[in-house]
């Protein structure tokens, strides 16, 4: 293990948990504690907690800030009026293609945060700062490395939060889905989350973090690695950066045109040209294996109307197959036969609908 890595505040925590660390995108995180398997069932039938906070949290501010996040981003700020209201959006090139997938709060016309993935960190600030130069937007951008992130999963992960910070319920009880409370102290905790299941992602100063995983550690929350998480995003039919979409996918094609607004036609975000009036070639899909087998990512895709590739595979916990998303021609529709590659055979897979699994229920027939 390289000794550049970064670390999160709770790095020692993860080595007293008995984590085995990997290299993440430059960050040493944890894979998994124990069994990732039982890991995974812990977030769909109780609660789990990861440590998200390598991801970072940006604080955008000034009078122009709704106008600039108007130009940054394919979805519209305009939906945001609400404090606390968040929105899902991708950050595109003038070619289309996605910078970073990303969380926007609006707090005031003034004040907005967005919460972008850890590897593409770095890039993105340079995007936004480019863009707010070379469009003279007068903003404050601000790296907030201070603040660190865990996210709280399961049926019972709400409950668990509350029983160590009874004193937040008050101003969270009543959070509907993509929704934030500010609680002070640089505190903020969202129903938000990227496992198929209800929740929280808390955000405190980094100082206070390790004091938080000790306290729900106590109540019984189940420490889970990337490992888990990776098979729960999977199952709930949630993209990954690099996987579904990069600088070179659009969202139009990876399944993510539902987050690009094009109904303000003066409105002209990053990238608009680019996906205006383009009918795509490919579509996102989802794939149920037949056979023996785990599907993989990069794996050939076989259908009824040509070839695709595989863009996320795994052996399914809760669905007890392995599933998959796949990029394959558009017009392939739920319901058909399709051939994956594995190991030079082809194996037979069905097309159907994602996501997989949601709330612990399983939505496909096995």
């Amino acid at each position: 293990m390289s000794a550049d890595l970064k670390h999160t505040p709770l790095y020692n925590a993860h080595l007293a948990a008995g984590a085995r660390l990997v290299d993440f995108g430059g960050w040493n995180m944890p894979v998994a504690y124990g069994s990732q398997i039982e890991e995974h069932h812990a977030v769909r039938q109780a609660a789990g907690m990861f440590d998200v906070s390598h991801m970072l949290n940006v604080d955008i501010q000034g009078e122009q800030s709704r106008t600039f996040l108007r130009r940054l981003l394919a979805n519209d700020v305009d939906r945001l009026s609400v404090p606390g209201k968040a929105l899902y959006s991708c950050m595109l090139n003038e070619r289309g293609g996605v910078i970073d997938d990303l969380i926007v709060y609006f707090f005031s016309s003034e004040s907005w945060r967005l919460v972008v993935n850890a590897g593409t960190a770095d890039t993105d600030l340079e995007w936004i700062h480019a863009v707010a130069s070379r469009e003279g937007v007068d903003v404050t951008v601000k790296a907030r490395r201070d603040l660190a992130m865990l996210a709280v999963q399961g049926p019972q992960a709400r409950e668990k939060v509350w029983e160590v910070r009874p004193q937040w319920r008050a101003e969270t009880e009543s959070l509907s889905p993509f929704t934030a409370a500010v609680l002070g102290g640089d505190v903020m905790v969202a129903r938000t989350g990227y496992t198929g299941e209800d929740g929280f992602e808390i955000v405190v100063p980094s100082a206070d973090i390790e004091g938080l995983w000790s306290d729900l550690l106590a109540a019984g929350v189940r420490p889970c690695g990337l490992g888990a998480r990776d098979t729960l995003r999977l199952e709930a039919g949630m993209n990954l950066y690099g996987n579904e979409m990069n600088q070179d996918v659009s969202p139009l094609v990876a399944g993510l045109a539902w987050t690009v607004s094009f109904k303000d036609p003066g409105r002209t975000f990053i990238g608009r040209e680019a996906l205006e009036g383009v009918t795509p070639t490919e579509a996102m899909v989802g794939l149920r294996l037949r056979e023996r087998g785990v599907m993989r990512t990069g794996m050939k895709v076989r259908t009824t109307k040509g070839e695709g590739v595989v863009t996320s595979g795994t052996m399914s916990p809760t669905v007890g197959v392995s599933i998959a998303m796949a990029r394959v021609p558009v017009g392939v529709q739920a319901g058909e036969s399709a051939e994956v590659e594995i190991r030079g055979k082809w194996a037979a897979a069905d097309v159907v609908p994602m996501p997989f699994v949601r709330q612990g229920k399983v939505l496909v027939q096995i």
